[in-house]
């Protein structure tokens, strides 16, 4: 039977967190009165479509925009990540941004990939955990954690987009396990690229850091089911990453997070964080940390990663310094500032 031949078949809604944000972009468009056109619209800074800092950021510029007493708008662009993201901030073409941890304090002590400290940089809030995702196919895997990588003779693997965060805190995490990233093939790509890549076998593995689920790894486990296999960190793996600063955790990915997944998974993960320039407005940052929270609803609605996030943990995972509109914001919900968070502002002599 060829397509035009099958019978019709009643339309379902599959995506609720599609439906969401539809409709708060309706509530967004209803929004646009002579007032909001005249408000000042800030850019976020997100990552690549595959990933999980896009819905989520464009959730949280859509929340922004559809309140009309706002003084300000804020629109989400995809980029290829926390290195792409410094830059964009650097350079004043994104105001917030939205990067892994371990690369905002790289960022903020001039360490890493980024050789001068960026001083203009403030947090937000820490939010979803960013989990690793190093996946490899099943006829590669010998123990099942990470030094199976170290066993790649000449094969393509795909380390992440270049300029990404991917990119760089996986070639952190090979030189933290000793894994020889010369004995492999290396390819830069985004998550949906990739995970087209392995399910097409033109790569054997790929690094995918970011919220769980994330949909690239969703789409390659739904094609590939067992043929494909995420690696574990052991104790030891995750000691030796740790040996320089405490910044990653085990992360269990409970049975069933991704299609034909039977068996808990124990990875690693960072604090992913939002953050902002330091000449942005006290107020503007105020109501957008208050926006934050008092929808976090709505997020975790759109994006499963985000039903991690707790008033409580705000500031778990952040090594930079709060922008003083959030410090006001925690204040006062009472949420104990640690001194190293203080503004420089703020700060005591």
């Amino acid at each position: 039977m060829d397509y035009m031949s099958r019978p019709a078949k009643p339309i379902r809604i599959i995506n609720r967190s599609l439906i969401l944000i539809i409709a708060l972009t309706g509530l967004a468009l209803g929004a646009c009165t002579d007032h909001s056109a005249a408000r000042r619209t800030y850019v976020l800074s997100t990552g690549t479509t595959g990933g999980t800092f896009y819905p989520v950021g464009v959730a949280l510029s859509t929340l922004v925009t559809a309140q009309q007493d706002q003084p300000f708008g804020l629109t989400a662009i995809s980029s290829a990540g926390s290195m792409e993201n410094v830059k964009l901030m650097r350079d004043n073409q994104a105001q917030f941004s939205l990067v892994l941890g371990v690369f905002a304090a790289w960022a903020w002590n001039g360490e890493g990939p980024v050789r001068t400290p960026q001083t203009y940089l403030r947090s937000i809030s820490a939010m979803w955990p960013n989990v690793e995702h190093f996946m490899l196919l099943s006829r590669l895997v010998k123990n099942g954690t990470m030094m199976d990588l170290n066993e790649l003779d000449g094969e393509r693997f795909v380390i992440g987009a270049r300029n990404s965060g991917a990119e760089q805190t996986g070639f952190y995490l090979f030189d933290a396990l000793g894994i020889d990233s010369e004995r492999m093939t290396l390819a830069y790509m985004g998550y949906g690229a990739a995970a087209s890549a392995i399910q097409d076998g033109n790569i054997v593995g790929m690094n995918v850091p970011a919220g769980a689920p994330v949909s690239a790894i969703t789409r390659a486990y739904a094609q590939m089911g067992s043929d494909i296999t995420l690696l574990e960190f052991s104790q030891n793996e995750l000691d030796a990453i740790n040996s320089r600063e405490r910044l990653f955790d085990h992360y269990t990915l409970e049975p069933g997070t991704y299609p034909y997944q039977e068996q808990a998974i124990t990875t690693a993960s960072s604090s992913n964080v939002l953050i902002v320039r330091d000449d942005v407005d006290d107020e503007i940052v105020y109501q957008l940390t208050r926006m934050l929270w008092e929808n976090l609803a709505t997020l975790q609605e759109i994006h499963s990663a985000t039903r991690s996030m707790s008033l409580n943990e705000a500031l778990r995972g952040v090594a930079v310094p709060l922008h003083p509109g959030a410090l006001r914001y925690y204040q006062e919900q009472h949420v104990e500032i640690p001194d190293n968070l203080l503004p420089p502002e703020n700060s005591a002599p």
